[in-house]
């Protein structure tokens, strides 16, 4: 093909791109051409195909993988975890609309996995919260949550009136909390998870233990959730501690 592109030749490429992925030429997942292959199509140079690239990017319409190539986002929801994670933040900065159902909620004494997790001791009372979150009406993540009782208590009944957890720990005189710890293993879910998450049992989740605390350090909740493994991605975000640092170095 001629180079025909003469003004704005990067964002000729990136909206043609970007047709070819609304119409269906690129599938979901499907690899991009090579940057070679583009260039050749396109007749434009290397630096107007990376720009494009980047621009379709930022778009969330491709995935960028170094060392592998470009691939047609396949829809999954790019979870960031910090240590300031909040659920109904994530989604909403992504364009997702975030909502949550509880399954059961009941007053429960402490498993010696949540009762070492919360640094409890034996025979504690906790809050019990079963739930599944989803993002824009498709389940997601269902999540067994536990609060200690004695510090927070009639913490159930604010969650039955809709309030959100962080708002519940502020009234508690908790305004602050970061994620501690988190974990992560590959596996196949139950019945009962397949069953929530709305997925075959042959599917993998991602199963997570998290553990939250105050700014003194001492636990306010430890959660274990199940993911749907093709829904979701995670991302590690460290922008706080790099803001952090610099903030520091300038000082």
């Amino acid at each position: 093909m001629p180079n025909k592109i003469m003004h704005g030749q990067w964002q000729e490429v990136e909206e043609e791109l970007a047709a070819d992925i609304a119409t269906g030429r690129f599938a979901k997942g499907a690899p991009l051409p090579k940057e070679a292959e583009l260039m050749k199509r396109f007749g434009v140079g290397r630096h107007s195909v990376r720009r494009a690239i980047a621009q379709l990017q930022s778009r969330g319409l491709v995935q960028i993988e170094h060392g592998k190539g470009t691939f047609v986002d396949d829809g999954r929801l790019n979870y960031r975890l910090s240590e300031r994670t909040r659920f109904s933040q994530n989604l909403l900065e992504q364009g997702r609309e975030p909502f949550g159902k509880a399954i059961k909620e009941r007053v429960i004494v402490a498993p010696r996995r949540v009762a070492e997790a919360l640094r409890l001791p034996p025979e504690e009372r906790v809050y019990h919260i079963v739930r599944v979150e989803y993002a824009d009406e498709e389940p997601i993540n269902f999540s067994n949550a536990f609060f200690p009782v004695r510090r927070f208590p009639g913490f159930d009944k604010a969650r039955r009136e809709g309030r959100p957890v962080s708002a519940i720990l502020a009234h508690y005189g908790v305004t602050d909390y970061i994620r501690l710890r988190t974990d992560f293993i590959v596996r196949l879910p139950t019945k009962e998870e397949a069953r929530q998450l709305g997925q075959s049992e042959a599917q993998p989740v991602l199963h997570q233990k998290k553990v939250d605390v105050d700014m003194k350090g001492t636990p306010v909740s430890y959660s274990e959730s199940v993911w749907a493994g093709e829904r979701v991605q995670f991302s590690i975000d460290n922008t706080s501690q790099l803001l952090n640092s610099l903030a520091q170095n300038s000082s």
